[in-house]
């Protein structure tokens, strides 16, 4: 099995280097340095290097706010460069699997959200990625489109690495209590990914949209006081965060107050259960605290 990544250098993409593959499986990661995913030569280009059984898509513009003020951008590399990447699979014969977000909801449903649910982007960055996921549907059969959200890693720019640098700055910390999601270790959707892809390996495989996230929902404030938790267990340091509203913190793009994923489907069609954060909170700290991160 051949893998093709673009998205090298995120958090996904680093995961994906470093998940624990089939002994068969070879791979090529690329940075946006050394693959623009919008530009159609580079595409051509990286295809070109070999013959890729499973392409993987992690690349993205995910700088949610400032996509409210560079839509053009956004749509660059989360609405086409996804089509452009499934035609190119399309021509070569190969399956993508292709990384979303659940900013395409706009969190107002009481349930988690299931993938059939109606999408409807609060912002510029959901309305992106939601362009992308349709440009791969239309352009590739074979395709896995994996809905995730609230990535966090030791490495790349996340809520963990934040409130640690909030805490070393000693600034007062107060964060949103009325957002709801399932915070999700990069480590754990790389892990999801090489299943699917091993089942691609065999086949065949139902293709299409899939839900996959960490376990329990909580909101930011509940997941900010897990990690200055394992803070100060590893430190002995304790910092206090308080709660406050959506309408107490107004940023440039509006946030889904319910983003809670169902992931029942990913369950039921490859065996994939939802993992609990927490472990890779911990492991994600500690990788910090030893690089100094």
């Amino acid at each position: 099995m051949k893998l093709l990544i673009f998205g090298a250098g995120g958090q996904v993409g680093t995961a994906l280097q470093a998940a624990a593959w089939q002994s068969a499986a070879t791979i090529a990661a690329l940075t946006h340095a050394q693959a623009d995913i919008g530009d159609a030569a580079a595409l051509a280009a990286a295809f070109d290097a070999g013959k890729y059984d499973i392409v993987i898509n992690a690349a993205g513009y995910t700088a949610v706010d400032k996509a409210e003020s560079e839509p053009a951008a956004a749509l660059r590399i989360n609405g086409e460069a996804p089509g452009l990447i499934a035609a190119e699979c399309a021509r070569r014969g190969a399956a993508l699997i292709h990384i979303s977000t659940d900013y395409i909801f706009d969190g107002a449903k009481p349930a988690p959200y299931l993938e059939s649910d109606p999408p409807a982007p609060l912002g510029v960055y959901g309305a992106s990625k939601l362009a992308g996921e349709r440009a791969v549907a239309e352009r590739l059969d074979r395709h896995i489109i994996l809905r995730t959200s609230w990535v966090f890693s030791a490495t790349g720019a996340n809520f963990v690495k934040t409130m640690l640098r909030l805490a070393a700055a000693g600034r007062d910390i107060r964060v949103v209590q009325d957002q709801t999601g399932g915070p999700t270790p990069a480590d754990d959707i790389a892990w999801a990914i090489a299943q699917i892809a091993a089942r691609i390996a065999v086949g065949p495989v139902a293709w299409g949209t899939y839900h996959y996230c960490g376990t329990p929902a909580v909101s930011w404030y509940d997941f900010a006081r897990a990690i200055f938790e394992v803070h100060g267990a590893m430190t002995g340091k304790q910092v206090a965060v308080a709660p406050i509203s959506t309408n107490d913190y107004p940023t440039a793009a509006r946030r889904p107050a319910n983003s809670r994923l169902d992931c029942a489907r990913i369950r039921s069609a490859f065996g994939i259960e939802q993992r609990p954060w927490r472990a890779g909170l911990e492991s994600a700290m500690k990788s910090l605290s030893q690089t100094g991160g």
